[in-house]
Order: structure tokens, then C-alpha cells, then sequence
């Protein structure tokens, strides 16, 4: 009988274990509470894509009822579909000077961004939903996410203060997933460096410059206040709200 219990307590340990491996880690191996940097970051001069909402390598797809609100640029590519319906307040450059021009200013604010280096770096890996992050430069050895949790920018109550994120892959969010700004943080002030493409999740909201070395996909509803920059790939919306900031 007592191997009995004994069989049955330590099915039950096993079993709540498992449980507990199901449970999302919603931060990796990132810290609970990110550290404070001293170095601030000069911001990334952005020159020719000052004005640009969306900026493509290879082509502009769009469905539904998009809105930019601002620039929407293509180079080296000739295909932009879907406006209308899409909606753009804004002027449409394809292969024009400007349009060339900002490929070019984009690369180097893409390699300026990849190449910033920082004594007090913060490592981040995973999913990064649920963190506050404080000014300074983050890096990733491989992919982020920003899924079971929100993401909050708190620039501390500076206006100026410049974010940083360096991402050796992908930038995915999942469905409904925000990103938040407190503390006078500001979308103008924060650069997203991607190593490879960026996903922004159905209805999710999203806030910054996005560089991307190839693609850029808004799924149906996500929201963007800032850029969406793809030096090779293509940009594709559906049905999306973009700002230029």
C-alpha cells in the first residue's frame, strides 16, 4: 500500500512539472527588469528617408483599406499594386531621384544602426513581450518576438531619448500585441535594425523605424506609427494604418 502512495505522489509531481514546462516563458532568458544604460545613443540620421512611410527594394503590395500617411517609396523595383483601394497621403516615388536617393540613405542608417557598439549593451533574446525598455542599444543574436505581453519604450521623461535594437534575424509580433511609449518616449526616436525580415501580427500595434534587410509584411489590421523600410525585399499591407514619424 505505501508503494502505492508512493507511485501515486510521484505521478503527480511528474504530471504538475509537465504542466509547468507547458507555460509560455514570456522572456527567455532575458532579465525581469532590464538595466538602466549610462551611454545614450546619438540618434540615426535618417537624410533622404525623412519624409518616406514606406520605403521597398522589389515591390509594394497592398490589399484592403490602407492608409499611409506619408511618402511611399520603391527603388530599384516597379511594381506598387493596390492603390486604390489603398488610400496614400502622400506623393508616390518610383525610381525618381528621391526614391534612389533614400535606398541610399537607408543602407547607411542600416549599417550605422548594426554597427552602433555600447559598454552597457543589453542582450536580448526571445520573446519580449511584457519588458520595459529604457534608452540605450539592445541586441539579439538571433530573432525577437514581442508575443504573451506588450512591449513599453520609457524614455524616462527625455523627449530626445534614442532606442536602439539590433536584430541578427527576424522581428515578428503576434495578434493584438502592442507596443507602448511612456515617459515621453517618442516612435521618431526608436530604430529597429533587422537582420533579415519583420512581421507585424494581425490587428497588433507598432511603433518605430523599422530597417529591414529584406521584407516587411503588415498583416490585416496591424498599425504603424513610424517607418517600414525594406533595402531588398518587398512591403505588403493589408488593410493597415500607417504614420510616418
Amino acid at each position: 500500500m505505501n508503494k502505492l502512495f508512493t507511485a501515486i505522489a510521484l505521478g503527480s509531481v511528474a504530471f504538475f512539472a509537465a504542466c509547468n514546462n507547458d507555460d509560455p516563458k514570456p522572456n527567455n532568458n532575458n532579465p525581469g527588469v532590464i538595466p538602466v544604460q549610462t551611454t545614450s545613443m546619438t540618434t540615426v540620421a535618417m537624410a533622404g528617408t525623412s519624409n518616406l512611410a514606406v520605403l521597398a527594394g522589389s515591390s509594394v503590395t497592398n490589399t484592403g483599406a490602407t492608409n499611409i500617411t506619408g511618402d511611399l517609396g520603391l527603388s530599384p523595383g516597379t511594381s506598387v499594386g493596390g492603390f486604390p483601394p489603398g488610400i496614400l497621403v502622400g506623393t508616390l516615388r518610383i525610381n525618381d531621384a528621391i526614391a534612389t536617393q533614400a535606398k541610399l540613405d537607408l543602407t547607411a542608417a542600416y549599417n550605422d544602426a548594426a554597427g552602433r557598439t555600447s559598454t552597457d549593451i543589453v542582450t536580448l533574446s526571445g520573446n519580449i513581450g511584457g519588458l520595459t525598455l529604457t534608452p540605450g542599444l539592445y541586441k539579439s543574436t538571433s530573432s525577437l518576438a514581442i508575443s504573451s505581453g506588450d512591449l513599453t519604450f520609457d524614455a524616462k521623461g527625455n523627449p530626445d531619448a534614442i532606442f536602439i535594437i539590433q536584430i541578427a534575424s527576424t522581428l515578428t509580433t503576434t495578434s493584438g500585441r502592442q507596443v507602448i511609449l511612456s515617459g515621453g518616449a517618442s516612435a521618431a526616436n526608436i530604430f529597429w535594425q533587422v537582420g533579415t525580415s519583420a512581421t507585424l501580427g494581425t490587428t497588433s500595434v507598432f511603433k518605430g523605424t523599422i530597417m529591414a534587410m529584406q521584407s516587411i509584411t503588415l498583416n490585416t489590421g496591424a498599425s504603424l506609427t513610424g517607418k517600414a523600410l525594406a533595402r531588398n525585399g518587398g512591403v505588403t499591407m493589408a488593410g493597415n494604418t500607417i504614420v510616418e514619424q
